[in-house]
């Protein structure tokens, strides 16, 4: 019996033939990643443990991207424990203020995360980086602990669901659209514990930034992980980053899936997710002179210099609407520069909004654009729970970069042809 691109990669991680759906495994990470908010408590443990060194000193990623720039004396103080774990362990891989970004658009862009590779990240949004053909996931505080000491995880085998999209894209629909129809289709413990692989024409001709964005938000349907097979796009992405083998893995054509979801896309149109769960889907051109007070582009998931670009071209020449805060954050210092050099800034504040450096800030309602009682933010980033972004009683709505740019101009939730 054949075995899917996750189970191949598990196998060969635990040192298997095969593997199979449900059985528990002991796997090698090739990465183990933390951030301001997670790694203290890990630090913490290997620390109790009286360990002295990670198991790779280069494999051991740890980037403070949450509440960086520090907002305040406990998060500086987060932080500094990250800092200095890192130096003393000697930590090839510490990203802060100045060369750092949000650490999932940091490690691909960096080459430290490749196709084939198993990695654990003691964050839920980790699931990103099987858009490179890696299998990624989330795990707790403890298990990063043990698996920066050891190198080695436990796993279970998840079952897998397969999602064929084919069809041609209509206008301003995005990999995130994609990835709120699906969402929106199965709920968000529809794949509870599952792997969740994207394939068919439609992913095959999708940019890395689209694929990212719809493994980012994997997790939201309850995901395991995310994972698409990787092609000559993934390739062209890969060779000039990495600086280590990878490998390519693709599922069997008899491979056991617990479900098939074929999916016409031409059916598909740009949509948001209404509060207070990423599944309250809703096309665009349904949602009528629901006003706004906030607008976020940026973050892990739509943080990147294409999402950017999408923004800049609908801002151009416009004006943001009168009381609506735009928010703009390039997910990384070099999608940064290169956002700067491509005239993106000018075309930003002349429209009225700030431009801010990396940091995951509002996304989590961490800083840098908090909702107080009774507002509403379209936002580009991936969750929209009660008080996700800010007060219990503010409501956070997910959209692609181009309605939430068209949504600026006009202050309330917008199609982009509807300028």
């Amino acid at each position: 019996m054949g075995m899917t691109i996750t189970e191949k990669i598990l196998a060969e991680h635990s040192n298997n033939s095969s593997v199979k759906q449900g059985q528990l495994i002991n796997a090698k990470v090739d990465l183990a990643l933390g951030n301001d908010i997670t790694a203290p408590i890990a630090i913490k443990e290997v620390r109790k443990m009286g360990v002295k060194k990670v198991f790779d000193k280069d494999r051991v990623v740890l980037v403070p991207d949450h509440f960086t720039p520090n907002k305040d004396i406990k998060s500086a103080e987060q932080v500094k424990m990250l800092r200095d774990f890192a130096a003393e362990y000697g930590l090839s891989n510490y990203f802060e203020v100045g060369c750092m970004g949000v650490e999932h658009a940091l490690l691909p862009e960096r080459g430290l995360t490749l196709p084939g590779d198993l990695v654990i990240g003691a964050d839920s949004h980790t699931c990103t980086y099987g858009a490179l053909g890696a299998f990624s996931t989330g795990v707790g505080s403890t298990d990063l602990a043990a698996a920066m000491i050891t190198g080695e995880i436990w796993l279970k085998v998840p079952t897998a669901l397969k999602f064929i999209f084919e069809g041609t894209l209509n206008k301003w629909v995005s990999g995130k659209d994609l990835i709120l129809y699906v969402i929106g289709k199965i709920g968000v413990d529809g794949a509870l514990y599952k792997s969740m692989e994207f394939c068919g024409s439609v992913i095959k001709n999708l940019d890395m930034s689209g694929r990212m964005t719809m493994c980012n938000m994997a997790i939201e349907a309850g995901g395991k992980n995310g994972i698409i097979e990787p092609d000559d796009t993934t390739e062209a992405y890969v060779k000039s980053r990495a600086n280590r083998k990878y490998k390519f893995y693709k599922s069997d054509p008899d491979a056991v899936y617990e479900k098939i979801y074929n999916i016409n896309v031409s059916e598909i149109e740009p949509v948001v997710a209404m509060p207070h769960l990423p599944e309250n889907v809703k096309p665009v051109r349904k949602i009528k002179n629901l006003k706004i007070d906030q607008v976020v582009i940026g973050s892990c998931t739509n943080g990147r210099f294409e999402d950017l670009e999408i923004a800049a071209n609908i801002l151009k020449g416009k004006k943001i609407a009168k009381n609506v805060r735009c928010i703009i954050i390039p997910a990384t210092q070099k999608i940064w520069k290169e956002a700067m050099k491509a005239g993106f800034f000018e075309i930003f504040v002349d429209a009225g909004a700030a431009v801010s450096t990396p940091t995951c800030g509002p996304c989590l309602g961490g800083h840098m654009g908090i909702l107080a009682k009774g507002e509403r933010a379209v936002a580009t980033t991936n969750r929209n729970f009660v008080g996700r972004m800010g007060d219990v009683e503010s409501e956070v709505y997910l959209a692609n970069p181009a309605v939430a740019a068209a949504s600026a101009i006009t202050g309330k939730i917008t199609h982009p042809d509807d300028l």
